[in-house]
């Protein structure tokens, strides 16, 4: 019997072992979903303390349900471990580890490189592995597959198969989890490919579109990104220009989406957070470079959106100087920390930009975030507020608005009479606005 055969096999009767390596926003919800759907699956970290908390049954990510891990542990169809040499038991690997940028704004693939070898040092014949972290074009071809191939001792297509297909998570999202978003596959060779993609489909309900090459897939993940990046560009350009101009831009695009086609609406804010949007497009231009090619317009937008965390705090500026105030000495508030609403989730949000930005100024800057307590920058933990109320407001000089959660009671905050910078729009429709601007 042939390693595809063999594979086909074991995932049509749910003998097929899975494992997921790195157990955090991306690892950890799809770990349970394999589970979930009668596959005993491997949760690997090099982090002991979410090994141990998967395996003690208590979760720590938003878009997983307590009591399916706890059921889906308890049972023994999941369970965690920092031991990579369980890798030899699985048939199935996904890598889903973070791919940040470096100082200079380079894609760091470390993470991916470390996880790659310690995989290849147990990599046994009729394994599938496929990389789910978001990187450049190129990665799995020039990278996973040497690399595997060298550690293990084993070939690419002949002894076990390698692809990509990347992550699509949308934190908070109440309509679209893992289990039934689309995915796209990718991966060396036609058999490859058709295995992989069955894995995908009997783990979850979304459809599964298979592309020619991992280098496809890789690129429509930059793609996806990328397309928001550039957009969310355009519009804090323009949102910049109408504030010169006197123009509401939230106006103007409640407006623009009145059309019934040919427009998709996308909104200012002080500046690109989350795991993906903000990084995916650096990725592409670093890549890029190596064609002789400059991504005049993509590169465009990433200034503007790096650039947006500072406008917002020079428009702060503003606001106070109206009420003849400077930002040095003054007392601001900042709303939120995360960097969307209604999560906890504040990887590489514009909020902690901003603060930092008051702060250089020499601003006292204090912040409230109902689903981020605290917060790590640079090494250092930052302890916010642990509720408000119209006194709490009245020892500030400026509230700003950089979260739009909806569990914060924006009209109790206008009422207090402190000048509110709304940076998303969220006191839109609140009567009495004399102390509200909006970004």
């Amino acid at each position: 019997m042939s390693i595809k055969e063999e594979l086909v096999k074991k995932i049509n009767d749910r003998t097929l072992t899975m494992g997921v390596c790195g157990l955090g926003y991306v690892g950890l919800p799809l770990a349970v979903d394999k589970a979930k759907h009668g596959f005993r699956t491997i949760g690997f970290d090099v982090q002991q303390e979410k090994v141990d908390m998967v395996n003690a049954g208590h979760n720590y990510i938003g878009d997983v349900v307590d009591a399916d891990l706890q059921e889906l542990v308890s049972s023994g169809m999941l369970r965690a471990t920092s031991d990579f040499s369980f890798v030899r038991d699985v048939d199935f690997i996904a890598i889903c580890v973070p791919t940040p940028l470096d100082a200079h704004q380079q894609p760091d693939i470390s993470y991916v490189r470390s996880s790659t070898e310690a995989i290849s040092k147990y990599l046994t014949r009729g394994t599938m592995v496929v990389l789910e972290s978001t990187t450049y074009p190129g990665t799995t071809e020039e990278l996973i597959k040497p690399i595997l191939e060298k550690g293990s001792g084993l070939k690419c297509g002949e002894d076990f198969y390698v692809g990509f297909s990347p992550e699509r998570i949308d934190p908070g999202n109440k309509i679209y989890k893992t289990s039934n978003t689309p995915k796209v596959v990718g991966a060396i060779g036609k058999d490859a490919t058709e295995v992989i993609a069955m894995v995908y489909s009997a783990i979850l309900d979304g459809d599964v579109h298979t592309v020619s090459s991992p280098a496809v897939a890789e690129m429509e993940k930059i793609l996806e990104n990328t397309y928001r990046n550039v957009n969310i560009g355009l519009v804090n350009e323009l949102a910049i220009l109408c504030n010169r101009m006197g123009i509401n831009i939230w106006e103007v695009i409640d407006a623009a989406k009145t059309k019934p086609y040919g427009f998709q609406p996308f909104y200012p804010g002080p500046g690109l957070g989350g795991h993906c949007i903000p990084l995916d497009p650096y990725y592409l231009s670093w890549k890029a470079r190596e064609y002789g090619f400059h991504t005049s317009m993509i590169e465009s937008s990433m200034m503007i959106n790096d650039r947006m965390p500072e406008y917002t705090v020079e428009r702060a500026g503003k606001v106070l100087n109206r009420h003849k105030k400077a930002l040095n000495g003054s007392r601001v508030l900042v709303l939120g920390v995360a960097y969307k609403q209604d999560i906890d989730d504040y990887r590489e949000s514009p909020a902690i930009q901003v603060i930092e930005q008051f702060r250089r100024t020499g601003a006292e800057t204090v912040f409230y975030d109902p689903y981020v307590p605290k917060y790590r920058y640079n090494g250092q933990w930052h302890q916010g507020l642990t509720a408000i109320s119209p006194d709490v407001i009245r020892q500030f000089d400026l509230v700003i608005i950089t979260t739009a959660h909806t569990n914060v009671d924006y009209a109790m905050v206008a009422s207090v009479g402190v000048p509110v910078f709304d940076c998303k729009n969220v006191t839109k429709g609140l009567p009495n606005r004399g102390n509200i601007e909006v970004l």
